[in-house]
């Protein structure tokens, strides 16, 4: 079992940046695939960012490629997703998950969930 927590939500004017963190419990974290994902309101569950175990290769949705960074520290059992020039449309809970198989960008190849955190973002 792999608890995952989210914080560093809020709001931010467009073009702002915010990082989220997503810290992890009760495996080894390095054997995990780690993702991110986001819902708007009235909105499918959507891939933002992947990255592999060792933090090696990643993984990013064509939306924010370019603006967002995803980063781990396995010593901390921690993920980050780096936010950069956030646009309106960017609102949405952001949630982190854990996959104990190989990266993907398919939310239901995911085993574990947080509780998402908010971000929103005004124009």
């Amino acid at each position: 079992q792999v608890q995952l927590v989210e914080s560093g939500g809020g709001l931010v004017q467009a073009g702002g940046s915010l990082r989220l963190s997503c810290a992890a419990s009760g495996r080894t974290f390095s054997n995990y695939a780690m993702g991110w994902f986001r819902q708007a309101p009235g909105k499918e569950r959507e891939f933002v960012a992947a990255i592999s175990g060792g933090g090696g290769t990643t993984n990013y949705a064509d939306s924010v490629k370019g603006r967002f960074a995803i980063s781990r520290d396995n010593a901390k059992n921690t993920q980050y997703l780096q936010m950069n020039s956030l646009k309106p449309e960017d609102t949405a809970v952001y949630y982190c998950a854990a996959n104990k198989a190989l990266l993907s960008r398919l939310w239901n190849a995911y085993d574990y969930w947080g509780q998402g955190t908010q971000v929103t973002v005004s124009s």
